[in-house]
Parts: C-alpha cells; sequence; structure tokens
C-alpha cells in the first residue's frame, strides 16, 4: 500500500489528483526560486506570514500549503505525499481527498496564526502531510477493515517517528505539524463514521 510499483503513466492515471497537487507545487517552487522573475516577491506574496493574515491578506491561509523554502524541503513534502497519499486517494475519491488534503492544512496554518507570534512565516505543506497521517491514525482506530494490520502499524510507527523528530529538527513548524495531525484524525472520524 504504501509502496509505488506503477510506473509514471499509470500514476497519473491512478492518482489524477496527487498529480496535479506535485505539479502546481512544482509550479509555485520554479515561480519561487528562478532567478530571472520576480522570485523573491511571489514567495513573499504567498507565504504564511501571521501579520498580514490579521491585517486581512486571508488566501495567506491556504497559500503556505503549496510553497517550499527550498528544493530539499519541496522534495521531503512530495515524497511524503507520493507514499502516503494514493491509498487515501483510492479510498476517499478525489473530492474528500482534497478536502482532507486541504482542510488539515489550512486548520495547521490556522493553529499557527493562533499560537505562533505575529512575526512568525511559515511555508510547506507539511500541515496537509501529517493531516493525511492523522485520518490513517482514525482509520485504524474506527474503520480498521480499511487497512491491513502490517499498514496500519507501519502508519502508526511513521506517525509517532514524525511527531518525535518534529521536535528534534531546525526550522519546523511543530504548531502545525501537531494541529494537522489533530485535524486528520478528527475529520478522519467525522467522515468515516458515515
Amino acid at each position: 500500500m504504501f509502496v509505488r510499483t506503477e510506473s509514471l503513466r499509470e500514476f497519473i492515471r491512478f492518482y489524477p489528483l496527487i498529480t496535479f497537487i506535485l505539479l502546481f507545487q512544482l509550479v509555485i517552487f520554479l515561480a519561487t526560486s528562478l532567478p530571472f522573475i520576480p522570485s523573491r516577491e511571489i514567495f513573499s506574496l504567498l507565504a504564511g506570514v501571521n501579520l498580514y493574515i490579521v491585517e486581512g491578506e486571508l488566501w495567506r491561509i491556504v497559500t503556505p500549503i503549496f510553497v517550499h523554502a527550498g528544493l530539499a524541503h519541496l522534495l521531503f513534502n512530495s515524497f511524503s505525499l507520493v507514499l502516503f497519499g494514493p491509498a487515501l486517494e483510492r479510498i476517499l475519491g478525489k473530492g474528500k481527498f482534497l478536502f482532507v488534503y486541504l482542510l488539515t492544512g489550512i486548520a495547521a496554518n490556522i493553529a499557527t496564526l493562533m499560537l505562533e507570534p505575529l512575526t512568525y512565516t511559515h511555508v510547506g505543506s507539511s500541515g496537509a502531510i501529517f493531516g493525511l497521517f492523522g485520518f490513517y491514525i482514525a482509520i485504524t482506530m474506527f474503520r480498521k477493515d480499511l487497512l491491513s494490520k502490517e499498514n496500519s502499524q507501519t502508519i502508526l510507527t511513521i506517525a509517532v517517528i514524525g511527531v518525535v523528530m518534529t521536535f528534534f529538527q531546525a526550522n519546523i513548524n511543530i504548531t502545525a505539524h501537531i494541529f494537522g495531525l489533530i485535524a486528520g484524525f478528527l475529520t478522519g472520524r467525522v467522515i468515516l463514521s458515515k
């Protein structure tokens, strides 16, 4: 379930929404990185800056989900989405998957706004990625039939390692990770109870 064996063409066909998110993140990364366009201005316009959100720039609650600070940041979050997103896109369908991904990313950014200083700036999809982990945890608790015992143990182990590593890495939005995870779990609880 968490091992990718598809060809690129198969991946695109089976998981069109994840493919779109990956391409969108790449386009945003290029727009915020290439030297021959006003990349610094674009990055500044899309980053989550708590002060600007409070002053009315509400798009900054959503746009940071797709903006990354460097190639390594983009690759790590994209790799996580490629590994852990497809099973949920298949289980939930495209519409619900997009809803969960955006809702948990937005919840992580709102928590960051509420709990971090006004000067705090943040980017990255890790709040939404942790939201997927939270949703998987809800599956392991409330819909055991959707995941094998082995896959449930794998996702729980990775989620625990992810949470622990959150506190040992520099430049990590701890608030987004924790609240993305909580939002994913709560969203999973609601969706899976229907």
